[in-house]
């Protein structure tokens, strides 16, 4: 190539790197202009909204409308965020094209021939113009990328309606068979009190909508009054067997309240000090472990398969794998999970005669002690931007599943023998990450459950709403905790509030401290809470007056736990802190587990069992 021909290329590329850098730079320019003239978070259309609800607060389908408007708004806001961060790299790379291209121009035309004999006063002049295009097109540049980094939402640009239909419409459920659970509450009965069963067919019609709002709540009101099923007297587990194991997630009803004595609280990884016992587990899996007698057991899960493992709390020995599979409804098709919830994350729970687990494709199994396949049926794949995490819990030989997605809540209890619907309830919630825990109000035992926006009890038996209090909001992870009648409820960007099960009244609220996955423990007057960003805190129960707090530095996804009088609190990088479990912080220990792990450890007598990453740990004198 001669000079003269690096000469025009360089001039024809550095014209059209110019004429890119400075569209970009406009169109960012302009972008940060539109975006500017609207705070994104005073939307109007919020605000009018969140206006007429509070004209008509019962107004259900106002509500869905301001939390598709708050989907839309996360949505954009990632969206917006590439789209910027896009747009300044490409200037950025127009920007080192064009001083490279100037860069050879002027090189090859250097060596071309003596410059033209020139006026002085018109060198002057073209040294000035040259000077006031770098000038300008610098600062456009400055600009353009200050505007890139100020830029942050384009929520005028969504289409409400058509957002949210897009979102309801998943083409992943295509061609996907699903078990529907219903959308209004019903009561089914148990093989024990079966009546005689009618079939109807029922031809669908269209309803108008003020007649959906004001009839049929009425016609399901008194329904429920009006049918009641005839309920055996419950039978099964009792609370005495549960507190001689570790049952479900965080321990006997879910409360994370542990009976067991003689709790090891110093240990050490790396140099095996009180460590009984490590083995492998085969498949990855975010769920803690379940005990029942000497039993462990924990799931995995992956692309190719879904499994349920049984050890021994003897010596660690892998006694038997059950396998997921060959499922009636399965769908075929999995669904996309993140990868900090996987494809099991719900803890399993087990009655002492079977154990059940739950994966993100909707899929629950039962098996007995021994490993044989019980039952097993599937949900149809949950709606769940994240993956499906709430963990099983059973009673009163029922096992209960919490399933929010995006399409709606429900809670439903399935015969624990069987496999079928005992009852299902469909719930006024959204999404939820939450587990069910059991809670005992007026000598019944109810199931609580939290979600955006309610947290709500319902009878064990029945399925029936007891009652429900509008109080959260978000991406609700934590689950409720329990101790002297009150049920406590919280999560990040929320509130943490204080509530009478009774008749559904807050007793007090607080929004300084709020956890985003770790569930709150509450015992003998003291309330824990665990934020991600690593603090730790202590309330009194009964006014929400802090005691102390600890900052460990550390993100806890981990629930606390409490144990032969003290405070078991596991961070993300397995360094579990033993404190004392009193009104004063007194830090015991610090023991390094050596693997990452941040599941919720299990409690036996003398023994703490850990799932790690890889590995199952038991920890012991």
């Amino acid at each position: 190539m001669t000079n003269t021909d690096k000469l025009k290329l360089s001039q024809n590329v550095a014209v059209i790197a110019g004429i890119f850098c400075v569209t970009v730079a406009l169109l960012l320019l302009l972008n940060f202009w539109q975006v500017s003239k609207s705070d994104p978070i005073e939307s109007k259309a919020l605000i009018a909204l969140v206006e007429r609800l509070k004209d008509d607060a019962n107004n259900e389908e106002l509500k869905q409308e301001i939390r598709n408007f708050d989907l839309l708004a996360r949505k954009a806001y990632f969206n917006s965020q590439w789209q910027v961060k896009t747009g300044a790299y490409l200037l950025l790379f127009g920007a080192i094209v064009l001083a490279f291209a100037l860069r050879v121009y002027y090189s090859a035309k250097a060596k071309i021939e003596e410059p033209d004999t020139v006026l002085e006063n018109e060198i002057a002049s073209r040294i000035l113009a040259q000077k006031g295009i770098i000038i300008v097109g610098t600062v456009v540049l400055v600009f353009a990328l200050a505007a890139s980094f100020a830029t942050v939402n384009h929520l005028n640009y969504y289409d409400v309606q058509t957002e949210v239909a897009e979102l309801q419409s998943s083409p992943e459920d295509e061609g996907i068979e699903v078990i529907e659970v219903g959308d209004i509450p019903q009561q089914v009965q148990t093989e024990e009190a079966k009546p005689e069963i009618v079939e109807l067919v029922v031809e669908e019609v269209k309803v108008p909508e003020e007649v959906q709002n004001e009839i049929i709540p009425k016609l399901v009101v008194e329904e429920k009054a009006a049918i009641k099923p005839a309920v055996k007297p419950t039978s099964g587990i009792t609370l005495a067997d549960l507190q001689k194991n570790h049952n479900s997630f965080r321990g006997p009803l879910g409360q994370g309240v542990v009976s067991h004595k003689n709790i090891p609280s110093k240990w050490d990884g790396a140099s095996g000090t009180n460590i009984l016992w490590e083995v492998p587990i085969p498949k990855h899996g975010y769920n803690s472990p379940v005990i029942w007698g000497d039993k462990i057991f924990v799931a995995g899960a992956d692309k190719l398969s879904r499994e349920v493992y049984c050890f021994s709390g003897t010596d660690g020995k892998l006694l038997w794998t059950g396998i997921a599979d060959n499922i009636t409804g399965s769908p075929a098709a999995l669904p996309r999970v993140t990868e900090d919830t996987g494809f099991s994350a719900p803890t399993l729970t087990t009655d002492g005669k079977r154990v059940f687990a739950i994966f993100a494709n909707g899929d629950v199994i039962a098996f007995d002690m021994n490993g044989k396949r019980v039952w097993a049926k599937s949900l149809g794949i949950p709606d769940n931007h994240y993956g499906h995490s709430s963990s099983l819990i059973t009673w009163a030989n029922k096992l209960l599943i919490q399933y929010d997605t995006n399409k709606g809540g429900k809670i439903l209890a399935l015969n624990v023998a069987s496999g079928e619907v005992v009852w299902e309830t469909a719930r006024k919630s959204k999404i939820s990450w939450a587990s069910p825990v059991l809670a005992e109000v007026d000598g019944k035992y109810q199931i609580i459950l939290t979600a955006d926006p309610i947290v709500a009890g319902y009878d064990v038996e029945t399925g029936e709403e007891l009652w429900a209090v509008d109080c959260m909001m978000g991406e609700v992870g934590p689950s409720v905790g329990f101790s002297d009648g009150v049920v406590f409820a919280g999560n990040e960007y929320a509130r943490l509030v204080a509530i009478n099960p009774k008749d559904g009244s807050i007793l007090w609220e607080n929004d300084e401290y709020l956890p985003e996955a770790s569930s709150p423990l509450a015992h003998n007057g003291l309330l824990i809470i665990a934020t991600s960003y690593g603090v730790l805190v202590c309330y009194d129960v009964k006014t929400g007056e802090q005691f102390w707090e600890h900052d460990v530095g550390t993100t806890l996804y981990s629930s606390p736990i409490v144990a032969d009088g003290k405070l078991f609190m596991m961070d993300n990088d397995g360094m579990m802190r033993v404190y004392e479990f009193s009104k004063e912080m007194k830090l015991i220990s610090e023991n390094d587990l050596g693997e990452i792990a941040g599941t919720t450890p299990a409690f036996g007598d003398g023994r703490i069992y850990i799932r790690g990453d890889k590995n199952l740990y038991c920890i012991g004198k």
